[in-house]
């Protein structure tokens, strides 16, 4: 973010003029540079000061309706009200966090018990004895057994959560 203030940019700007012999014209902040194009419809552009005094309880329902909607502030909360455009609001599901906190628990083992198979595999490729290809193998294969279990345990995830939400045919 670039701060641009004029008081802070006049000093320099004279010294840039005196030295340069430019107009002020052609010197230019960054914010400026950047600022957001002009938009086309002028009755679209947010102009005229509206101020409103609610009770608590309507405060309390438009901090509400803030919080469970896309809507960036209790303004544009209201403004939609008052325009009667439709609000869209976000629920989360409490019966999901069980299940959603196991799959991603097993989504991070999953992922550690790869990273030891593929060193394993670095290491059983790197070796030239055939008694570290044994051991490097071995030691595979018993990862390659943890992994199967943690497949079994995601498939009973996933057919309950299955069951739950998609439809029965």
């Amino acid at each position: 973010m670039y701060f641009c203030a004029q008081k802070y940019l006049a000093p320099t700007r004279r010294r840039a003029v005196a030295r340069n012999s430019q107009s002020l014209e052609n010197i230019q902040c960054k914010a400026d540079q950047m600022a957001r194009k002009p938009k086309e419809d002028k009755e679209e552009l947010l102009m005229h000061l509206l101020t409103v005094r609610v009770t608590g309880t309507t405060l309390k329902r438009l901090e509400k309706l803030l919080a469970e909607s896309n809507c960036r502030s209790i303004g544009e909360v209201a403004r939609k009200l008052l325009n009667r455009e439709r609000i869209n609001c976000f629920y989360r599901d409490a019966s999901m966090s069980g299940p959603m906190e196991e799959l991603a628990l097993i989504r991070k083992e999953l992922k550690s018990i790869g990273i030891n198979i593929n060193q394993q595999t670095r290491y059983f490729n790197a070796v030239k004895s055939a008694a570290e290809k044994s051991f490097h193998f071995d030691r595979t294969m018993a990862l390659c057994l943890k992994l199967d279990g943690k497949i079994e345990r995601l498939f009973s995830v996933i057919s309950r959560l299955a069951e739950r939400w998609l439809p029965r045919s």
